[in-house]
């Protein structure tokens, strides 16, 4: 079969590799679609700390159901799934408080072990979602970043009547506004340097953009009266923003960090206590799937207004090519891995 391996940092190549076999607990997926991801990335330019090398990456995707491991219930051949990438050990205080997707020993399909990027592979059963009937398998490919959003927000306690800030309107930003207006939330402004991707998010129901470069705590106290933003999520990861994010937050405002940049952030504690703000930060997600999966059933979710390419398997290296030097033409690139699995 064919498979998408990264050897070492920019060593990487679609190589022919053995078809797997499901182990007891575990079911053989044929992979349809797998989306690049901003964390496929940084495991190719080497600035995960977590992948050990090779890897075969890949954590959004969705394919068809080919056999079950020895043990597996509740699934069948030729099942619809998408694949939740976060494996838990059940035991650890995380996994026994409710948090597996910070578990002590926690392995991330496509980072800690083999992930989509191949035309099969093996996954807990436990991690494979149906897809509701009529929801598309390229749809399925897009539920992760989805259970993204829908984590972070639920860390943020959204109230009836707040604004959302959503700092970066990459992927994971418009996931975040997607999400958000399928909650409730009807006032969100989003921040981005890229004029092509603010203006994706006032496609997407942004009630404004601002750009960058413009006088951001300036717009935040003419457009509150000074009372600042209660919610603030920061899809950009930039460590340099979060002073900014501090002074515009309101009062009771909750702050929520996705990035794993290592770069220290200067925080003003001054800040933070003055205004009781609450910072949390977001992983991967917390069984978040079922609920992107109705979402997205029902039509609150438009996941494939995401998507700007689609592009076959042998394309990989040209689509991180794209998404190294041309960044500003892409959303949400698509694979296709299984051109027969269009159901």
């Amino acid at each position: 079969m064919k498979a998408f391996q990264v050897n070492a940092p920019l060593d990487y190549a679609v190589v022919e590799a053995e078809v797997p076999r499901a182990a007891a607990g575990e079911v053989l997926v044929k992979v349809a679609f797998a989306g690049i991801c901003g964390s496929d990335m940084h495991i190719i330019h080497g600035a995960n700390a977590f992948v050990r090398f090779p890897r075969i990456t890949g954590h959004e995707f969705a394919g068809i159901v080919e056999a079950l491991g020895e043990g597996v219930e509740g699934i069948e051949v030729g099942d619809r799934v998408c694949i939740d990438p976060v494996v838990s050990c059940g035991k650890c205080y995380p996994c026994r408080i409710g948090r597996p997707n910070v578990c002590s020993a926690m392995q991330v399909i496509g980072v800690h072990r083999d992930g989509g990027f191949e035309e099969w592979v093996n996954v807990p059963a436990a991690n494979a979602h149906r897809l509701p009937e009529g929801l598309a398998l390229e749809a399925g490919a897009l539920v992760e970043p989805y259970s993204i959003a829908a984590n972070v927000l639920e860390r943020m306690q959204p109230l009836r009547g707040d604004r959302l800030l959503v700092y970066g309107a990459g992927v994971i930003g418009l996931t975040i506004l997607q999400m958000a207006r399928a909650q409730g939330i009807e006032d969100i402004t989003v921040i981005d340097l890229i004029d092509e991707r603010l203006a994706t998010a006032r496609e997407l129901g942004a009630t404004r953009t601002w750009h960058g470069k413009d006088d951001v705590e300036a717009a935040v106290s003419e457009l509150t009266a000074g009372e600042g933003i209660p919610l603030i999520a920061d899809a950009a990861c930039v460590p340099a923003l979060l002073p900014q994010m501090l002074r515009i937050a309101s009062p009771a405002g909750r702050i929520g960090l996705l990035g794993f940049n290592p770069t220290p952030s200067d925080l003003v504690q001054l800040e933070v206590i003055k205004k009781e703000l609450t910072l949390v930060g977001s992983r991967l997600n917390n069984r978040k799937f079922p609920d992107v999966l109705e979402r997205m059933a029902s039509g609150r979710l438009d996941p494939l207004a995401l998507v700007s390419h689609r592009l076959p398997f042998d394309d990989m290296p040209g689509a991180i090519d794209m998404l190294d030097h041309h960044p500003e033409r892409a959303r949400k690139v698509l694979i296709d891995i299984g051109a027969d699995n269009r159901t």
